[in-house]
């Protein structure tokens, strides 16, 4: 359906409620797959972390992943689940040409956590509950690479390619219960909501949530019912989004075209559906089985998943500080707007920061020099922040040398520089270097002297009121000294000389 068909989205509000369910699959960043000891590494050749149990062979026997329960249990606890107490495996059938074995190992009606539910603020502030059905294991599927035609996809293409790699992968899918009440919102609560499970999961370094690399990706389910009906429409699920902003644009597309086929009295057909980011629309995929297409069965070749009590309470008191909570308080301590909160987590900082404000430097500081120098130097060297040589500890140092004006910001930046290159800790390269400010009256007034008799006039504006005259002695005095002059105190003195 063209977007030109589409109905006006208040149009549509106005004749449907919009009811969204969310599926959001999270890689997690074991060693090794779910039920062999292949590595679990992204990038590799294809084809080349396989081995007779991923790959189904006759005879090979999977073993349970032991880090991969515990990173799942952390996830459910962080999500107010409650958690298993035995829980088995299941065969899920169906066509999977990315699974060598056919199916998919994976969790039915005994998930490792459920019941469950975690608050999410949209941008205009509203706060809405979402509710989680369950949360489960299973096996991520291989990499498909279709061949040919013009869309990546298997329709047009030539042949396909398949790598193995991936199947195996341990896989966490988080299944909502359907949100009610969103309205226009439904599409701004589908991407915070994935945002939110990508922090959460994050925070407790079990997955790399990069969503580039499909680390977390989402199914999102759409249906509209006439406003008053009780009846849930039927739904459509788009699959594997990974984006947050197609997440949004997914969702209000869908409710934009299942409203233009129902009020011209079309019926919504229960289906996948693939999103295309070039264009911005779904495009049908296969009809969508329910469970007992699946035709799950126990799997019989692994021990059922019975964690205990003791195992539970301990990984719930090594959960960290949920991600939504820690950003107000840190807002709130470090008087930050939305947008500058909004800048220092979009880059990543938010750990470095709070460590160097731990470490004694201010706030604005702290902030200053990682969104600032720090954050140019790794972006020149096309490198994350985290890769390069600075501690927290050496950022507070350098922060607190310039806040007592021992150096100033351009010192600071030659000392961030030396830092990087392993010269040492900030206060001991200015104190090798010679590289503390000089506020001695005498020095400084003897470089003003000598940039005043080449200036003469200067003293002259100042006193007629022009005082930003000064500006042209100030510089000349600091590029005579190296940029280690006081330029405040020298301003000063200028000031009095003036004055005389």
């Amino acid at each position: 359906m063209a977007k030109a068909e589409l109905m006006n989205y208040e149009q549509a509000l106005a004749q449907f409620e919009v009811v969204i369910g969310l599926e959001v699959h999270v890689e997690l960043n074991t060693k090794t797959k779910m039920f062999c000891g292949c590595r679990n590494d992204f990038g590799d050749e294809p084809n080349t972390n396989v081995c007779p149990v991923c790959l189904g062979l006759p005879g090979a026997l999977p073993v349970v992943n032991k880090k991969a329960v515990e990173s799942a249990i952390k996830i459910g606890l962080a999500l107010g689940c409650e958690i298993q107490p035995t829980g088995r495996f299941a065969r899920k059938n169906y066509f999977y040409p990315d699974l060598a074995k056919n199916f998919q190992t994976s969790q039915f009606d005994e998930p490792i956590a459920f019941e469950g539910g975690i608050d999410i603020e949209v941008p205009s502030g509203n706060v809405f509950r979402v509710n989680i059905e369950r949360a489960h294991m299973e096996e991520d599927a291989g990499k498909l690479t279709h061949v040919g035609g013009n869309t990546g996809r298997i329709q047009g293409a030539e042949f396909s390619l398949v790598d193995y790699n991936r199947g195996g992968v341990p896989l966490i899918e988080i299944v909502t219960k359907p949100v009610f009440g969103a309205g226009a919102e439904a599409p701004e609560l589908a991407a915070a909501y994935v945002r939110a499970i990508r922090d959460i999961v994050k925070a407790l370094d079990v997955s790399e949530a990069r969503m580039e690399r499909g680390n977390v990706r989402c199914d999102a389910n759409v249906s509209l019912r006439p406003h008053g009906a009780e009846k849930l429409g039927t739904r459509t699920e788009t699959k594997n989004v990974n984006s947050l902003r197609s997440i949004e644009r997914a969702v209000r597309y869908e409710i934009q075209r299942q409203a233009h086929i129902l009020a011209n009295g079309g019926t919504i057909l229960q289906e996948t559906r693939h999103w295309h980011e070039d264009k911005g629309t779904t495009s049908s995929g296969r009809p969508k089985s329910d469970a007992d297409d699946y035709r799950y069965f126990p799997e019989p070749d692994l021990v059922p998943v019975a964690p205990s009590k003791e195992l539970i309470e301990s990984l719930r008191a090594s959960l960290p500080e949920n991600p939504q909570e820690r950003r107000k308080r840190l807002q709130a301590a470090w008087n930050l707007s939305d947008l500058e909160l909004r800048d220092v987590v979009n880059a990543g900082l938010l750990d470095q920061i709070e460590e160097t404000v731990a470490a004694g430097a201010s706030p604005q500081a702290a902030r200053k020099w990682w969104t600032g120098e720090i954050a140019r130097i790794a972006n020149a060297d096309d490198k994350d922040v985290s890769e390069l040589a600075v501690t927290a500890a050496q950022v507070a140092e350098l922060a607190s040398l310039v806040e007592a004006g021992k150096i100033n910001d351009r010192i600071g930046r030659e000392v961030l520089a030396a830092v990087l290159a392993g010269e040492g800790n900030p206060a001991e390269i200015v104190s090798a270097k010679g590289l503390e400010v000089v506020s001695d009256d005498g020095a400084l007034m003897a470089a003003i002297d000598e940039a005043l008799a080449k200036q003469p006039d200067v003293l002259d504006k100042i006193r007629e009121g022009k005082v930003q005259a000064a500006g042209a002695v100030i510089g000349a005095v600091m590029q005579a000294m190296k940029g280690q002059a006081d330029a405040g105190r020298v301003r000063e003195l200028i000031i009095e000389r003036a004055g005389q």
